[in-house]
């Protein structure tokens, strides 16, 4: 089946909140802009049921919450959307070109927002289980640990968190991190340290996790000692839940032999462009010091400018 070719002024990659925010920017200076999501829209903050550091919301706002208003106005600016994975770029010329499996957008530039995903542990045993046990969103799959033991692998600000969700859920919950203190903010460990639902195993990592279609058992070890230990459920069940945030991997393999990567994260300037012109790159993706819905935001405003100024240019 021959594939629909379309123009568009901007083609955006990824509507998470640096997507749509470019998307919103974008509409108000009359571009033609389509967004390109192979998922839900918002990223991975969905995920996160109160943000308190957000301005303008004193009281916290929900992840989901606040990317459906940024969908809304995005729509409102005459944005269009495709939910639909990129297969194939071609950044080579003055018109570039984005591929999905049943169209081929020709645009004048380009914005890459196409954020990070959760990193695996690495040990024997995961890959299998993952939706069987093992989650990277505890939001989803809350209601899954209700009444059983909860491991959440990690120390920093989204591990300890997303563990202080959960015990509204688990029977107990437990994060378990190779340190012997969290790297999550005070604010965050202040908060965790007073939570009465939830336990730490310190100086430890996950070497295995077993079962057949669901978690049975996983197999820790000290870091300082060495010691191995078989962590299974407790008595009269069957199975537990565990949650890995040990960091974040770029999406942008697909960018590998078109743009300059450091990392596997896009290399930017200031004004969000690539090595090549009319790539842009916003939000997480980018190589950068602090990922945050609101630097996101920011990335995807000055990527919107950039692009507008581009277009200028080559008309």
């Amino acid at each position: 089946m021959a594939k629909k070719h379309e123009n568009y002024d901007v083609v955006i990659i990824g509507a998470g909140s640096a997507g749509l925010t470019a998307g919103i920017y974008c509409g108000r200076s009359m571009l033609k802009t389509l967004i390109i999501e192979q998922s839900l829209v918002g990223g991975l903050i969905t995920s996160t049921e109160d943000l308190e550091n957000y301005p303008g919301f004193p009281e916290g706002v929900g992840g989901e919450e606040l990317m459906n208003l940024f969908y809304e106005q995005a729509k409102k600016y005459g944005v269009k959307f495709k939910f639909t994975n990129v297969k194939e770029v071609d950044f080579s010329g003055q018109e570039k070109i984005v591929e999905t499996f049943r169209n081929v957008y020709h645009t004048k530039s380009v914005i890459i927002a196409t954020g990070v995903k959760p990193r695996l542990i690495g040990c024997k045993g995961e890959e299998e289980l993952i939706g069987k046990g093992i989650s990277f969103c505890s939001t989803c799959d809350a209601n899954l640990c209700i009444d059983k033991d909860v491991y959440v692998i990690g120390g920093g600000d989204s591990a300890v968190e997303e563990a202080m969700y959960l015990t509204k859920f688990g029977r107990k919950v437990t994060i378990i991190h190779r340190r012997d203190e969290l790297r999550a903010a005070k604010s965050i460990q202040e908060k965790a340290f007073k939570c009465k639902n939830l336990n730490f195993i310190w100086d430890t990592i996950v070497t295995e996790i077993n079962g057949t279609d669901c978690v049975e058992y996983m197999v820790v070890k000290n870091v300082k000692t060495g010691q191995k230990t078989i962590i299974g459920p407790r008595e009269g069940h069957t199975d537990f839940m565990v949650f890995p945030y040990v960091g974040l991997s770029p999406v942008t393999n697909i960018f590998e032999d078109e743009i300059e990567l450091e990392n596997g994260f896009i290399k930017t300037d200031e004004e969000m462009n690539t090595n090549v012109p009319g790539v842009f790159a916003a939000g997480d993706c980018r190589s950068k010091s602090l990922r945050q819905v609101i630097t996101a935001a920011a990335d995807g405003a000055i990527a919107a400018i950039s692009a507008e100024k581009h277009i200028d240019y080559i008309e």
